[in-house]
């Protein structure tokens, strides 16, 4: 199992307020993460893409290229890029360029995004979500399998014969779905024989299986069983000990997600909650490495097998080092248990 770190490169606010030096040095320092990430031997790191004051991902693609002059053999992808409100020509090329650059390292994971703020800021009208997603991916798709490209669609002008460059150093440059919890997202996944990244964030993790049958279910009909990968985004964090990484993740953990939840309607969040989402059917991976392990295993049979899982670990308001250190944990003593090694 391929097992990695996503990042939204949290900014950092001091009295609700950036600044340059601030998010500089967080830009560095996020950085060196993604180093320390590549010589710990982890296997991908990602960036997602954000348009709010507490991220700095809006232009995930440069980070991600300044992470692969620092970096020799770890995967970098998007977490994800927000297709809806990008044009599938120019993600392309980005991502083919950070290819070129990185020797053949990049990959990218679509999605709708978990914010709509992309939507006014580029112009586009949020009642046209699923429309747009759907036009795009199609068209990044044809742009990714074919040079010259002739496309029509309803919301952007066509392609007549148009080559597009510059081509990635890989044969086929990995896409991955990005998907929430909407059954057609799973399907459309399996029929295109996209791999299948599935952000779980809450809730108990195995009532994602039915979901990640049906993937499997359409991919198998459309001839694509080879090609099918189930990758999860979670929410984790690992420490010397479970005590050690509950007690240090949750003030940060409770703070971000009951200041998320005033935009969304969700209820603050309390300690029991936490602690049901650290147990052991919960989606958060908390814990010592043994305790990460085993619950990653434990991920992983519910859901009949995973090839991916990324932790997602700079939203709870940890420092550097701790991030650092985690990061090394996870690199040293969780994968190789995961993996059947010492």
């Amino acid at each position: 199992m391929e097992i990695g770190i996503d990042s939204f490169a949290a900014a950092t606010l001091t009295d609700n307020k950036q600044t340059g030096i601030n998010n500089a040095k967080a830009l560095s320092q996020l950085l060196e993460r993604i180093e320390h990430a590549d010589k710990m031997g982890l296997d991908v790191f990602g960036i997602g893409e954000h348009h709010r004051k507490e991220f700095l991902d809006s232009a995930p693609t440069v980070i991600l290229a300044a992470a692969a002059a620092r970096t020799s053999r770890i995967r970098l992808t998007s977490a994800v890029t927000v297709l809806s409100a990008a044009d599938p020509v120019r993600v392309f090329q980005n991502f083919a360029t950070l290819d070129l650059i990185s020797g053949g390292r990049a990959e990218m994971v679509v999605g709708r995004g978990s914010f709509t703020e992309a939507f006014p800021l580029f112009g586009l009208n949020l009642g046209d979500y699923d429309e747009l997603f759907i036009e795009k991916l199609d068209l990044l798709l044809e742009i990714r399998d074919n040079e010259f490209v002739t496309w029509q669609g309803d919301f952007r002008a066509p392609l007549r014969d148009q080559p597009i460059y510059p081509r990635p150093l890989q044969d086929t440059l990995p896409v991955w779905l990005g998907v929430g919890g909407t059954p057609q997202s799973f399907i459309r996944a399996g029929m295109l024989g996209l791999p299948l990244m599935v952000a779980i964030i809450g809730g108990d993790t195995h009532r994602f299986r039915p979901l990640i049958d049906l993937y499997r279910e359409a991919g198998a009909k459309a001839g694509h069983e080879e090609k099918l990968k189930v990758g999860l985004h979670s929410l984790g964090y690992v420490g010397a000990t479970t005590h050690q990484a509950v007690e240090s993740y949750y003030p940060g953990y409770a703070e971000t997600f009951t200041r998320i939840g005033r935009e969304r309607g969700w209820p603050p969040v309390t300690r029991n909650h936490f602690n049901a989402q650290t147990g052991p059917l919960g989606a958060l991976i908390v814990g010592g490495p043994e305790e990460a392990a085993d619950k990653i295993l434990r991920h992983s049979k519910s859901l009949g097998g995973i090839d991916r899982i990324s932790f997602q670990m700079d939203n709870a308001g940890l420092s550097h080092e701790q991030l650092l250190e985690a990061i090394t944990l996870i690199g040293t003593k969780v994968k190789p248990m995961v993996n059947g090694g010492n």
